[in-house]
């Protein structure tokens, strides 16, 4: 005897199957726009530090040529 509920199992699992595989998908996409953002964020960022180590690395060098010049005995 029917107590007048009627389970439709397999909808239900097709349900809950469709559902996971969007969460599934949703965390996917997340991830791939996080990635493609830290990678426009790191492209500038590296460029720029490359810079400035350069920039660095020249004053470096035109302070230990005055100073050269400066100890050097003058003829």
């Amino acid at each position: 005897m029917s107590n007048g509920t009627n389970f439709d199992v397999a909808g239900a699992i097709n349900t809950l199957t469709e559902s996971a595989g969007k969460l599934f998908q949703v965390q996917v996409d997340i991830a791939n726009n996080a990635l493609k953002a830290l990678t426009s964020v790191a492209e500038p960022l590296g460029k720029t530090a490359t810079d400035l180590i350069g920039n660095f690395a020249n004053i470096a060098t035109q302070v230990l040529q005055s100073v050269s010049a400066a100890i050097a005995p003058k003829k």
